[in-house]
């Protein structure tokens, strides 16, 4: 919400009532409890009026301090819904704050200050003016010591707190005010200006300071510009597609390349100026008008989430809002979909399952479009009879048949002509308008009525329907829609504020669905393909990217989008390959399949036209086959990252600021990206008759396709501290994919069957070294690929050990399963200290790799 006029004027009737002064602290065990003035405090007189907000300085968790701000304080318990924190067993708070006062003296004048600490984060306090500064721990410099003063790293600084009564005009281009929702007669039949435009909207807001050179990136999947300084960024879900401003995963949280994260504990609409309104500051405000249905009264609490690297902050920040879920291993297989509007006929069906597996191009999860069910009875939750007369058989057939796993479309949406929606009105498991009556639109279908997940009962009519479809054969929901959920004179079972309620929705929509599959299924074997979510949602994978063209630049939107979403918490991403909308050209599918066969999860899916390869010629189908392959063989490590991002939080897509925050090249990449830590994926966003370019920060990095090709960027002896810029042509059956030196990758090999990706990775593992340094043990883990729950720790099938000393490289077996076994391991890096002479443990087989022996567990290259 922009307040000003300028920097220095306030628009047209906004009143202002800034924190200006602390007139009392006090302490508890792990806080600051403050008594904030908005007017000067001179004599007594001075205390009789005027608002006074409370504030609350504490630390929930190792390097995380908060800070809550309030002004009419209600008990917040009672502010429905919140946003849970440190909702996993595996990940509890790690409480560690401690509490001091000092006395400084400037310009002859004393004054004291308070200090939060923990961690390497401290929040200091002064009281007039009243500020809050945010500065890390002395880190040892490239000499050594430690520099002689903490660094800020962001400031509340004075009158950057306030109380704003705002004129409601000023508020109509907000994301809630300025919706379908707001505004579609059939939503909100009292309209949207059913008072004076002239009456007051009471917002709370606060700012932090922007340094020079300092950058913002996250607030959830966000297709625009990756790097968000100079965007306005309104946290409020909407079915926009990608190539609009709008999202459907707001998440309330951002990153910056300066050490730090700031989360924003608010479950409703929050708008935040990133340098849009003060170039130099991030403004943070929330409607706080009381009994107004407006989501306020809760105050605005936010978190400045410390990190000695972006991982670090990652680290925390699902600490306190959720960890992924572990995943089944068959989900990082290729799904194939039977589009929207198209034909569905068991003929086409198996025609195309045929066809995929004649062409190696392997299916692992099979998804059933909206049109399973009859047209305008979405959701019914009842195959069509007329194109499924046995629905149970037919989805046994194609099971056995092909060996996939079946996927069907849901939302928790219900047609007026579902033959369930009189049953979901009459007892009352809808969201309902203020007269009682069902709230409806006919937006998607006629007359649809939406369920309400605060109603218990209607939590289990809902899952009762999903449960029926699993005892037929369904194995995982596509949880789609949940983002044009009503906010304006609607009323919930619980009493929920509605408002608060809309980003929210997506969770408690999607956690009801998981953790049925959870419950029939088993942990670790539950799956979404959901388009919505919020803050908490990356607790419940995975999600793709909505509704995009089939065009270069929509390839590029959903990238950015991918990018953007887990660097905002979330570990796994997707998107439509080939594009949602149209028809795509063949050079844009082949390049889209590419990228999506190097993103976590790849699923083949369009709105009117098929995306089987053959579409767009049969060279696209062997391309295809030879990148599911490769996923396939990559298996052991990207499950490796699953689990990873499962116990730490870490984001297995990453954008390479991430990865490389040091290097202030990738802080503005958004057209290529980590896969874990050790591979670089940049996919091709331009005709195969031109160049593409991307950047490979300072190392030694392997060529995935010629492990011969390798290109070295930077100095060895640190003269040239950078990267370097590709610029090449690259064929239209490649990918750039680049090995990052020092990493040991372990792929599965056809012995253990590459067919799908879920098969015994420590049988016959091909294991390769890259670049090893004298001197260093480098470890790798091989998962079991049934990780029975994952919760409890992880199961690893073999440990992987490698370490370069005294003119040898010793590559083998440490620990794991009796069976592990290799077939064959590779060192790379001729020409750097790494020509081999001779092998034992196996045969050395053109230069550089050996065929291990029968029963060998150990390599030893002399070098």
């Amino acid at each position: 919400m922009k307040f000003n006029d300028g920097f220095w004027l306030l628009k047209s009737g906004v009143k202002p009532y800034f924190a200006l002064q602390a007139v009392t602290v006090s302490q508890e065990a792990d806080s600051y409890n403050l008594r904030v003035s908005t007017r000067p405090i001179r004599h007594r007189g001075d205390t009789l009026g005027g608002p006074v907000l409370s504030a609350r300085i504490h630390s929930p968790t190792q390097g995380v301090i908060g800070v809550k701000v309030d002004h009419f304080r209600w008990e917040e318990e009672d502010a429905e819904p919140r946003i849970a924190l440190f909702p996993d067993a595996h990940a509890p708070a790690v409480p560690d704050v401690k509490l001091s006062e000092q006395v400084r003296v400037e310009g002859g004048k004393e004054e004291k200050v308070y200090q939060l600490s923990t961690g390497k984060l401290t929040a200091t306090v002064t009281q007039n003016p009243y500020t809050v500064t945010f500065t890390e721990t002395p880190v040892a410099g490239s000499s050594g010591a430690a520099s002689a003063e903490p660094r800020i790293l962001t400031f509340a600084g004075a009158k950057y707190t306030a109380v704003y009564d705002v004129p409601f005009k000023w508020t109509l281009s907000s994301a809630s005010n300025s919706s379908c929702l707001a505004n579609d007669f059939s939503s909100n039949p009292e309209g949207l200006i059913s008072g004076s435009l002239d009456r007051t909207v009471r917002y709370l807001n606060t700012e932090l300071n922007l340094s020079p050179g300092e950058l913002v990136y996250g607030f959830g999947e966000q297709f625009g510009a990756f790097v968000k300084n100079g965007q306005v960024m309104r946290i409020w879900n909407q079915d926009g597609g990608t190539s609009s401003d709008q999202a459907y995963k707001c998440v309330p949280f951002y990153i910056t390349n300066r050490n730090y994260g700031v989360f924003i504990n608010h479950p409703g609409e929050v708008e935040v100026e990133v340098g849009s309104e003060k170039v130099s500051r991030v403004g943070m405000s929330v409607s706080s008008s009381p009994g107004t249905g407006a989501g306020g009264g809760a105050g605005l609490e936010y978190f400045i989430i410390h990190g000695e690297t972006p991982l670090e902050i990652l680290e925390r920040y699902t600490r306190l809002t959720g960890r992924p879920a572990l995943l089944p291993a068959w989900t990082f297989g290729l799904w194939l979909s039977t589009s929207f509007l198209t034909s569905y006929d068991s003929k086409t069906v198996s025609g195309f399952l045929e066809g995929m597996e004649e062409r190696a191009c392997n299916v692992r999860v099979f998804h059933l479009d909206c049109f399973w069910m009859k047209g305008y009875e979405w959701c019914s939750f009842t195959f069509d009879p007329d194109n499924f007369p046995d629905p149970a058989g037919y989805l046994k057939s194609i099971k056995e048949r092909y060996g996939v796993k079946i996927c069907v479309w849901i939302n928790p949406y219900i047609s007026q002509l579902s033959p369930i929606f009189l049953e979901g009105a009459k007892n009352g498991y809808f969201i309902k308008r203020t007269d009682g009556t069902p709230w409806q639109w006919d937006l998607w279908q006629p007359g649809l009525a939406i369920v309400d997940f605060t109603n218990p009962e209607a939590c289990k009519w809902y899952t009762d329907k999903l449960e029926k479809l699993m005892d037929l054969g369904v194995d995982c929901f596509k949880t789609d829609f949940g983002e044009r959920i009503p906010h304006a004179n609607v009323v919930y079972h619980s009493g929920a504020d509605p408002v608060r309620m809309h980003n929210a929705y997506a969770t408690i929509y999607n956690q009801l669905v998981f953790e049925l599959l959870e419950r029939r299924l088993g942990r670790g074997e539950a799956v979404l393909f959901a388009r919505t979510a919020t803050v908490g949602g990356q607790r419940f994978p995975v999600h793709w990217g909505g509704d995009c063209e089939s065009t270069w630049e929509a390839m590029a939107e959903a990238i950015r989008g991918a990018l953007s979403l887990t660097a905002s918490g979330f570990a796994f991403a997707s998107h439509d390959i080939g594009g949602f909308e149209g028809h795509p050209p063949p050079e844009i599918y082949q390049r889209w399949v590419a990228f999506g066969l190097f993103s976590t999860h790849s699923r083949l899916h369009g709105s009117s036209s098929y995306r089987v390869p053959w579409n767009y010629g049969e060279e696209a189908a062997k391309n295809m086959a030879t990148l599911v392959k490769a996923k396939h063989e990559l298996m052991p490590y990207l499950y490796d990252q699953a689990l990873i991002s499962h116990h730490y939080g870490y984001p297995t897509l990453r954008t390479m600021f991430i990865q490389y925050p040091n290097d202030p090249t990738t802080h503005t990449l958004s057209l290529q990206y980590m896969l874990g830590p050790s591979l670089l994926v940049a996919p091709v966003f331009v005709p195969v008759s031109e160049e593409t370019t991307y950047y490979l920060p300072k190392g030694k990095w392997t060529y995935y396709w010629d492990f011969k090709r390798t290109i070295v960027s930077g100095n060895s002896d640190g003269s040239s501290e950078g990267g370097i810029w590709i610029k090449e042509k690259v064929p239209i059956n490649e990918i750039p994919v680049w090995i990052r030196e020092g990493t040991v990758l372990v792929r599965g090999s056809g012995a253990a069957g590459l067919k799908k990706p879920d098969y015994e990775y420590h049988k016959g593992m091909r294991v390769d070294v890259f670049f090893p340094v004298d001197g260093e043990e480098i470890i790798t883990h091989v998962p079991v690929v049934d990780q029975q729950g994952g919760r409890e720790g992880r199961k690893d099938a073999a440990v992987i050990r490698a370490v370069k000393k005294d003119g040898k490289v010793t590559v083998g077996i440490v620990d794991g399963l009796a069976e592990a076994s290799l077939e064959s391991v590779g060192l790379w890096g001729s020409g750097h200290g790494n020509e081999i002479k001779a092998a034992s443990g196996g045969v050395l087989e053109g230069g550089n790799v050996v065929k291990v022996g029968e029963g060998a567990r150990e390599v030893i290259f002399e070098l």
